[in-house]
């Protein structure tokens, strides 16, 4: 069963404008005008437009006389489909290999076998909202088994981000009014006077009165919406794409058979990417079944690579999680990613020394998914949680090293935990402190080690200090503890303490 992500961009256009031109005040309100002939009315409003009142088909002239200081732009329709289609690429380079324009407000990919590299579906919904946001642009999102039912479900509900449990689309979308069926409009007003309210309503009733009188076009979408007629995306592709397929005169199921044209497609991928002179970093096999339905798999390298038998092995490992149904018809596999690969000696026999390539480990992790692979790395900074970050695993380093004339422990906690301690101010180590309900004897120690606050990073850090302590108790543990606050002037620091590192 496919599981299916609709992202609904309700405010694309005004969105759109804004990111071109951040200089606009955000508290204007701002609305994109469409026209036919000598009409012109609200196709698009921004958030603080909406909140004074203005509602889309507003007529303009209505509008500018009802919101001082409005901002009218014209509505361009095809800038606002480029912006759609750049943040689909975006998508399908992120996200998911199948994903597709949802004109004119959204975008619909099927993350069945991806959601998992995101960290299951609600990390990825969440995610992927907050990036939006990220990017100035408001979003909603909503999955569920069918395409119907998450657009439907994406553009009725007030909330950022919704999850429909497997099984559970009828349920879900029974209340939802008939405009969110995806039917012209005359349709559904029409719908309405016969006294249908709901979904619910609509699929009670019996079938063939509703063809008879309005087509089958009502009768599709209520398949559509609930999972009983297939409605197969068709994935966007760059026109810079390097993509192999292989058709079938006869659909094919075996899994044998399904590995030898796997292999051969990447013999063919990579061919057509050495002549252009770039390696793979994300490649996705797309298996088109001859019930009109589509499963992808993804596999993502540490760094560029063209070598057949290493992009064989992560795809033939993920082969046992293709369902040929029926049959497959046509397999694809493209190069979502691709950068410059050049070919460099790594060993030489005069060397004896060589370097152990770990990416293959990483390749390996990284495609089994529910994880993320990082390295850490140093951070030009001397307070303890700003002087590390996460980096990609085969990126290279900014030349920042840690600070040498003091231990720093192995563990760092996430945030520094307040202890309770006995010293006596303002530069003797604690006697003891508790930490975590545990009271503990202090036997050595070493510090303080002043540490101050990064002027330019926040202007409360001006005159701020910690004094930093490594301190062993009478049980051999070794703890990195400090003060807030250099034990004097109050304007330093609460002058309370933390538990910040542990030794091992």
């Amino acid at each position: 069963m496919a599981r299916v992500v609709s992202v609904f961009l309700p405010t694309l256009p005004t969105d759109r404008i804004r990111r071109a031109d951040p200089s606009l005040p955000v508290e204007t309100p701002l609305v994109v005008i469409a026209r036919s002939g000598s009409k012109r009315w609200i196709a698009a409003a921004d958030q603080a437009a909406t909140k004074l009142g203005l509602r889309l088909g507003t007529p303009a002239a209505k509008a500018q006389a009802l919101v001082q200081g409005l901002m009218m732009i014209d509505a361009d329709p095809a800038a606002d489909l480029a912006a759609l289609e750049r943040l689909t690429l975006w998508a399908l380079s992120q996200y998911s290999p199948v994903v597709a324009m949802d004109a004119p407000d959204g975008i619909v990919m099927d993350t069945e076998g991806a959601d998992h590299l995101q960290g299951g579906e609600e990390l990825m919904l969440s995610g992927l909202v907050n990036r939006l946001r990220g990017r100035g642009l408001a979003a909603r999102a909503a999955i569920a088994d069918t395409w119907g039912a998450a657009h439907a479900l994406a553009r009725t509900t007030d909330r950022e981000t919704m999850i429909i449990p497997r099984g559970q689309t009828a349920r879900a979308v029974n209340r939802l009014p008939l405009s969110s069926l995806r039917l012209q409009g005359e349709t559904v007003a029409s719908l309405r006077t016969l006294g249908f309210a709901t979904v619910g309503d609509l699929a009670a009733t019996p079938r063939a009165p509703l063809i008879l009188r309005f087509g089958p076009e009502v009768a599709r979408r209520l398949d559509q919406v609930f999972g009983r007629l297939a409605e197969p995306i068709d994935p966007i592709r760059p026109a810079e794409l390097v993509e192999v397929q292989k058709s079938f005169a006869e659909p094919i199921g075996a899994p044998e058979t399904i590995e030898k044209y796997v292999t051969r497609l990447v013999r063919q991928l990579c061919l057509e990417l050495e002549t252009r002179g770039l390696g793979v970093r994300r490649a996705d096999l797309i298996v088109h079944r001859v019930d009109n339905t589509m499963q992808a798999l993804r596999a993502g390298t540490a760094k560029p690579v063209r070598d057949i038998a290493w992009l064989t092995k992560l795809l033939r490992d993920r082969i046992e999680r293709i369902e040929p149904g029926f049959g497959i018809e046509k397999l694809s596999l493209a190069a979502i990613i691709a950068e410059p690969l050049i070919e460099t000696q790594s060993a030489s026999s005069l060397i004896e020394e060589q370097i152990t390539d770990v990416t293959p480990l990483i390749d390996v992790l990284g495609n089994r998914g529910g994880q993320r692979i990082f390295r850490v790395a140093p951070v030009a900074s001397d307070v303890p949680e700003r002087s590390v970050q996460r980096i990609a695993p085969t990126a290279d380093e900014d030349g920042a090293t840690w600070p040498l004339h003091w231990l720093r422990p192995p563990r760092l906690l996430a945030r520094p935990e307040p202890i309770e301690v006995i010293a006596l101010l303002p530069d003797h180590p604690p006697v003891s402190f508790t930490w975590r309900g545990k009271r503990r004897r202090v036997k050595r120690a070493d510090g303080p080690e002043r540490i101050f606050g990064e002027w330019w990073q926040r202007s409360s850090e001006w005159i701020a200090v910690r004094d930093y302590f490594l301190v062993e108790d009478d049980a051999g543990e070794r703890f990195w503890i400090f003060r807030s606050g250099d034990g004097v002037d109050a304007d330093t620091g609460s002058h309370t303490w933390f538990l910040h590192g542990v030794f091992a």
